[in-house]
């Protein structure tokens, strides 16, 4: 029978297809760490008291980049270069997702709409983060080897989320609101489309390694498919509601260090 917790112990049990998995993770965090730190360095100064949340957030992403470099260190393993076809955090860039990386590559500080964008499109990334962290952590955070790094990331994610959420609200009052609005449907309705071709691509991938019969494969493609209807019938409005969050000021602190897997 395919389920979450059977794929996922199925790829978790291959060293390959754990490589392909971790080593897509890790670019992933390793670029959210780079962007949020440029971000950070970038602030306008009457937002200045954002940057070090934002520092806060990228060195978090640093941190889950280095999680699952270790978690392949454990096994003996390298990194593989991530498929281009795989890569959601370039992807989205390329689709006009968050602050063009042109622009986080100067020297000029950005404009407060910019960082209303970049909160918008942290709200809808760290949606799906957070999503995808609930379930490997109700699945597999007792796992005897990833369940402490799963349960760890799981954590900051539901930071992440909380601190954009409060931002937001935070700048609607300022009078942003039917921007950060805009921003989050346009965000939001790229975002699902861009996760689907990566899913697509990432199964494929680790349908190869992993030999799985052609019904196992199209049935997998189905589900996806089947995700996307939903999320573009209406599912997607779960990434752009704004509320008051439980953890308040989630990112005011230091950042917590990587745990050792050596």
């Amino acid at each position: 029978m395919l389920s979450v917790k059977s794929l996922f112990r199925e790829i978790f049990d291959n060293d390959e297809s754990f490589r392909l998995f971790c080593s897509i993770a890790a670019s992933g965090e390793t670029q959210g760490g780079w962007e949020n730190g440029r971000i950070a360095a970038l602030v306008p100064s009457e937002q200045r008291q954002l940057a070090p949340r934002i520092s806060r957030h990228g060195a978090d992403e640093d941190k889950h980049g280095r999680i699952f470099r270790a978690l392949m260190k454990k096994r003996g393993l390298e990194p593989v270069p991530v498929p281009s076809e795989t890569d959601y955090t370039v992807l989205l860039e390329r689709n006009g997702i968050g602050v063009a990386h042109a622009k986080l590559r100067s020297d000029r500080p950005l404009t407060v709409p910019e960082i209303v964008v970049y909160l918008a499109h942290s709200r809808v990334t760290e949606q799906r983060a957070s999503e995808q962290m609930r379930l490997l952590r109700r699945h597999f955070g007792d796992h005897p080897e990833v369940g402490r790094a799963i349960r760890l990331i799981a954590d900051d994610e539901d930071n992440h989320l909380a601190y954009c959420h409060e931002e937001l609200l935070r700048f609607a009052r300022a009078g942003h609101g039917r921007a950060i609005q805009r921003t989050l449907r346009e965000c939001a309705l790229t975002e699902i489309r861009v996760h689907r071709d990566v899913s697509l691509a990432v199964a494929a991938r680790m349908g190869r390694i992993l030999r799985w019969p052609k019904a196992r494969s199209a049935l997998l493609r189905a589900g996806i498919h089947g995700l996307y209807c939903y999320e573009r019938a209406g599912g997607w409005r779960r990434m752009v509601s704004l509320r008051m969050p439980d953890r308040r000021d989630p990112l005011g602190g230091p950042a917590t260090t990587a745990p050792e897997y050596a």
